[in-house]
């Protein structure tokens, strides 16, 4: 196999979450052995949003001081926020092409942050037993989360993905524990490259180039 069926999508303009989602699930649910279709990965920004995880908590949602629409979704995880100037990563794959089991794609995601971070020369790092990628700020010693992972997976096939901080308002976050940690701060793209401005659509041309090199590398390691 090779990864040329595979196929990536740039949404335009802000995308109410719902619709997405909807897309998302009709997609997975159609695909089958009998009827496979290719794998995608889509990039896209929402409308202002707060998610719940499939097991989310409603304790965690402290206030909504900015009247945001709170959407119960089927992902893992408890609840975050979207909204603009964050990039959202949707992967729709058949985990079974790449030889990814639910743990070995989590790690996946999170490496092709912690990549596309070293680009940029952001250092980056996981945290055990808390999905995500986090950083350090120049001078600060508390760590921030830059990056939430969460998905699903319907008969070995994946979807929703990676929210990736880049340059926007993090006030929302301030109404909920966000992914379910008390006092967990965010940090984004812009606080790193204040100099240095990487738009939304740069950072969409390093992650599709990662994925387009890195997906076929990971079938080749599983494949031995």
């Amino acid at each position: 196999m090779n990864n040329s069926g595979l196929i990536f999508k740039t949404f335009s303009g802000l995308q109410p979450y719902d619709l997405i989602w909807a897309h998302m699930r009709e997609l997975t649910h159609a695909r089958s052995q009998e009827h496979p279709t290719p794998d995608q990965i889509w990039f896209l920004e929402h409308a202002p949003v707060f998610t719940q995880g499939q097991a989310g908590k409603p304790e965690h949602v402290l206030s909504n001081k900015h009247n945001i629409p709170i959407v119960q979704s089927d992902r893992g995880g408890q609840v975050t926020y979207h909204g603009p100037g964050q990039l959202m990563v949707y992967l729709l794959l058949n985990l079974k092409n790449y030889g990814f089991h639910a743990k070995s794609y989590v790690h996946y995601l999170e490496q092709s942050i912690i990549a596309l971070l070293k680009q940029y020369e952001i250092m980056s790092f996981t945290q055990a037993n808390a999905p995500g990628v986090y950083v350090q700020l120049p001078g600060e010693s508390h760590i921030k989360k830059i990056a939430s992972i969460g998905i699903r997976i319907r008969k070995n096939c994946s979807y929703h993905g990676i929210c990736l901080n880049i340059a926007g308002d993090l006030s929302p976050f301030q109404d909920i524990n966000p992914c379910g940690y008390q006092n967990l701060a965010m940090a984004q793209l812009s606080d790193f490259l204040q100099s240095k401005q990487v738009t939304i659509e740069q950072v969409i041309q390093d992650l599709t180039h990662y994925f387009q090199t890195t997906l076929f590398q990971e079938t080749l390691h599983h494949a031995r």
